[in-house]
């Protein structure tokens, strides 16, 4: 039986990566981010009868020690924790330097100092920029238009380092638009969700004609569990979507009409990036992944983005969960 760390285990795909390999039967460690209030993040709505198979261990990524003290003993590392907002990138860069970059070399440090079988570094597809040509392959340039992509990118490049010049088993993976239960209000479809359910007539949103590829966090997780039990993805990149593209404009139209609501969609301007800074195109070449692995998406096209965005809307409609959402102010 594989004993595996998840960092970044409280958050979003962290915590649903989480329940799914304690499911598979895998010994996990979850890495929590330490506050004062003892939260556990996302893990505190999982069910006790899977909380219970799960160690919980609390730090902070930026700590090498406790990095390396909470990886001892472990087979696989699943690399999570980040900071991961673009709005607040351009507000607290420096914050993204020593998470996201500084955070990767502790773990990959530990990756490398204690012989770990495999560390699975995660990505964005962010880092590709607006798309030069679609679908985006893992050779598409890379283009740090935020200061959150450039420190993903950053990232990427200590934990390659590391398989270039010590043999370190790294892989890249890079998801793309994961969404699904337990997703920040930051992210477009649960703002948009949250707003319809709170009764908004007036949807406000940032801009809506660039185009996206959602992946269902199903998909995405058991994407990151075929990356790390195949035996080909050691010093790979690989992309994980769905290959289906899609405004945001019309994925609102579509959340709207899944709701049976009647809208109007009003641009903020405080949710709009900079020009330079908008990515105005993304669209996942996942056939690496399906070469590699044997995994291919099961919410697809529009049939399957409409399957996944109804499961998302009915689980933020439960008045607990909908409670613990801001639906009146703009999460950055």
């Amino acid at each position: 039986m594989k004993k595996v760390l998840v960092t970044g285990a409280d958050g979003f795909i962290g915590s649903h990566l989480t329940e799914t390999l304690v499911a598979k039967g895998y010994k996990v460690k979850a890495f929590v981010m330490y506050n004062s209030f003892n939260s556990w993040g996302w893990l505190n709505h999982v069910r006790k009868d899977k909380l219970e198979h799960i160690e919980i261990f609390t730090g902070d990524i930026r700590d090498p020690n406790g990095v390396k003290t909470a990886m001892k003993g472990c087979d696989i590392v699943f690399h999570l924790a980040a900071l991961i907002s673009i709005p607040f990138s351009y507000h607290s860069p420096d914050n993204f330097v020593d998470t996201n970059i500084k955070g990767t070399l502790n773990v990959i440090q530990a990756a490398r100092e204690l012989n770990v079988e495999k560390l699975i570094q995660t990505s964005t597809s962010e880092v590709y920029g607006t798309a030069k040509y679609v679908p985006i392959n893992e050779d598409h340039p890379l283009q740090g238009q935020s200061p959150y992509s450039a420190s993903k990118i950053g990232a990427d490049h200590i934990a390659m380092s590391f398989y270039s010049s010590f043999n370190t088993p790294v892989v890249i993976v890079r998801p793309f638009n994961t969404y699904g239960p337990r997703q920040s209000a930051r992210a477009v479809i649960p703002a948009v969700i949250i707003q319809i359910a709170s009764n908004n007539k007036i949807i406000k949103m940032g801009a809506g004609h660039p185009t996206r590829d959602f992946s269902y966090i199903d998909d995405t997780v058991n994407g990151f569990i075929a990356i790390a039990e195949s035996s080909k993805t050691i010093g790979e990149i690989i992309n994980l979507g769905s290959n289906y593209e899609i405004s945001i404009n019309d994925t609102v139209k579509m959340i709207a009409a899944i709701m049976g609501a009647d809208i109007t969609i009003e641009t903020d301007q405080q949710r709009l990036r900079p020009s330079c800074s908008e990515v105005y195109r993304l669209c996942a070449d996942n056939s690496k992944a399906k070469r590699l692995t044997g995994w291919t998406p099961c919410y697809t096209g529009q049939e399957g983005l409409t399957k996944g965005l109804q499961k998302t809307i009915q689980w933020f409609m439960n008045e607990n969960v909908l409670k613990n959402y801001k639906h009146s102010i703009y999460n950055i």
